[in-house]
């Protein structure tokens, strides 16, 4: 299912003008770096393309004949059609081993040198295009213009030397794996794009062979699971990366048992190399995009519909922010958007379009998948919209309302160190946002936690931790909508939301008596109060006496008075220790509470104005 979605979507995408995937055999590659030579293949400039976004230098994108993974003790003997990185092109760095063999791979691929063996004993080469690979550059594109001024280029002496003492060579040097190739002089696009060399790659896809045999002599065309057609068979799946690590979506270890009825490694599972290309090219699309991607711990998640919607782009904001050094993704109707979505305003589409959720997460031999689900445009975005109601809770002025899913993560994890959070646990809070599934237990236990380890209720805890406790409520009673209102609520009668209250109303109370204290009874008390109530309540209450008697306000030392016995109704003891769901409500009864204090601050200093 997953692998037909895929494959729809990028079926979908390739039709579409100025699409932003790649047909079948080319690739979208950044190109930092051009050659640029005129006809009779002399050094004319060495250009750099990329531009500053942010604080980091970005390529000029363009539409190549795509790669190949190149793996083994011989990978250098696979170059790429027309472009390669910097070892291939100038065999950097001079004198090493491998780039020597890298060059050389590359001019025999041209045409330049004998195919024959050399002296670092490389006997075969091969030039990779999509899922094929070819011994040489074809004859028949050596009279094109461009790929003639190439060929002239490293057959003419000194020409290299001229590349390597321009200027903009030291800035090659600092790019990693350097991607390069060569424009003519006067042209838009590199010799790579040019119509022959597009035609050349389009006939060599489609003269892939139907009916043949690998080396071992298992079966090479099968009955495609993606497509039902018949068609050559992947071995091996293109990979993805995920997180700094690239691995494939489908792959099999050979001779590790995992081999049937005498078939290995994709044969296992056959997948034409038309619907690998496919799935492939729709996932590393979507990886890369900026709407339809969300990166959250060591998950990656990625969205997209049956067919063209508004929901496609808006979906992301949800869960994340734009970011700031994104000139692109920052335009006033996204920004509009985001704030529509984060101020409850945003209305989801009426769509039945089936929308489609995949999350990822790098694993040891594969990536792993850690939720898939699908659903229609409005279910989905009901339940996006249901977790933003769930999170919803009062705010100073100027606190920032939005609370995407990397935010709250960062707010709970110690330190504020995502990665030493257990690592499935943004994967968990997906799927529950996902099926309206209760939220993932360690996560509001990650909350407490970091509450009473550094005695701060902020604004990000307080919304995870009353968006976790009415779900779970909602869930285990579907006729309470919500335990824990977005603002202080006198009526709830939970113990351990009153004692929250009843803690900050301490506090407020010590802050007012004794101004510029350094630390206050929630820096000592907290973790005790929260957890095991009748320890310190009983001294806290004694305490709160003095503090009482150094109020110079009457009225003000009343009214903390009367708030005190409208909490205190009806409790007659403290209990010896709260459960773990009440150290939760104690946290937001304080937190509740003191929001209460400041809004009623804010509302007098607004009347006396």
């Amino acid at each position: 299912m997953i692998l037909q979605a895929l494959k729809e979507y990028y079926d979908r995408k390739v039709d579409e003008p100025d699409s932003d995937i790649a047909p079948e055999g080319f690739e979208r590659k950044e190109i930092p770096f051009l050659v640029v030579i005129n006809s009779e293949g002399h050094f004319v400039n060495l250009e750099d393309t990329r531009e500053r976004i942010g604080n980091r230098l970005i390529g000029k994108v363009y539409l190549l004949p795509r790669s190949k993974t190149r793996t083994g003790i011989r990978s250098y003997a696979t170059t790429f059609m027309l472009w390669d990185h910097i070892g291939y092109l100038f065999g950097h760095p001079a004198g090493d081993l491998k780039a020597t063999n890298q060059h050389h791979s590359w001019l025999r691929a041209l045409g330049i040198l004998p195919a024959g063996l050399a002296k670092d004993g490389l006997a075969e080469y091969v030039i990779a295009v999509g899922s094929t690979a070819m011994k040489a550059l074809p004859t028949e594109l050596w009279e094109d213009e461009g790929v003639k001024a190439i060929r002239k280029f490293y057959e003419s002496p000194d020409q290299i030397a001229a590349v390597r003492a321009h200027g903009t060579w030291a800035a090659c040097l600092t790019v990693p794996s350097c991607n390069m190739t060569f424009i003519l002089a006067g042209d838009s696009l590199p010799i790579p794009c040019r119509k022959a060399v597009r035609s050349c790659v389009q006939n060599t896809v489609s003269k892939q062979v139907l009916i043949a045999a690998d080396k071992e002599g298992q079966q090479m065309v099968g009955l495609c699971l993606v497509t039902g057609n018949r068609g050559e068979i992947a071995k091996t799946h293109g990979r993805t990366p995920i997180n700094k690590d690239t691995k494939s979506l489908i792959a099999f270890q050979k001779n590790s048992g995992y081999d049937s009825n005498g078939k290995e490694q994709g044969y296992n599972a056959p997948v034409s190399k038309s619907a690998e290309f496919a799935y492939t090219t729709a996932l590393n699309t979507l990886l890369k995009s900026k709407h339809q991607r969300v990166r959250v711990g060591d998950a990656a998640t990625v969205f997209w519909s049956a067919r063209k919607t508004s929901f496609e782009h808006d979906a992301s904001l949800f869960f994340d922010e734009p970011p700031k050094d994104d000139p692109d993704r920052c335009t006033s109707t996204i920004l509009a958007t985001y704030a529509s979505i984060w101020s409850g305003a945003y209305i989801v589409p009426d769509d039945e379009t089936k929308f489609y959720v995949l999350g990822l997460a790098p694993n040891a031999a594969r990536i792993a998948v850690r939720f898939w689900h699908v659903a229609t445009v409005k279910e989905i975005g009901w339940r996006f919209n249901r977790h933003i109601n769930d999170l919803t809770i009062t705010h100073g002025d100027r606190i920032n309302p939005a609370l995407p899913v990397r935010r709250l993560l960062h707010g709970i994890a110690p330190l504020g160190d995502d990665g030493k959070l257990p690592p499935r646990l943004a994967g968990d809070m997906m799927r529950a946002i996902l099926e309206g599934l209760p939220y993932p237990h360690t996560l509001w236990q990650a909350a407490i936690c970091r509450i009473r380890a550094e005695h701060d209720i902020t604004y990000p805890r307080a919304a995870l931790i009353k968006a976790c406790i009415n779900r779970a409520t909602r869930y285990n009673n579907p006729q309470i909508e919500e335990e824990l209102k977005v603002s202080l609520d006198p009526t709830n009668n939970n113990i351990g939301y009153r004692l929250g209250r009843l803690f900050a109303v301490l506090e407020k109370i010590q802050a007012e008596s004794s101004p510029g204290i350094n630390a206050t009874i929630r820096d000592r008390f907290y973790g005790a109060a929260s957890s095991t109530p009748v320890t310190v309540f009983g001294n806290l209450m004694r305490l709160n006496k003095h503090h009482l008697s150094k109020l110079e306000h009457t009225g003000r030392r009343i009214q903390f008075e009367q708030l005190i016995a409208e909490i205190m109704d009806g409790i007659s003891d403290f209990p010896s220790y709260l459960r773990l769901e009440d150290q939760g409500r104690f946290a937001i009864g304080y937190y509740h509470q003191m929001q209460s204090f400041y809004t009623k601050k804010s509302n007098n200093q607004a009347q006396e104005d």
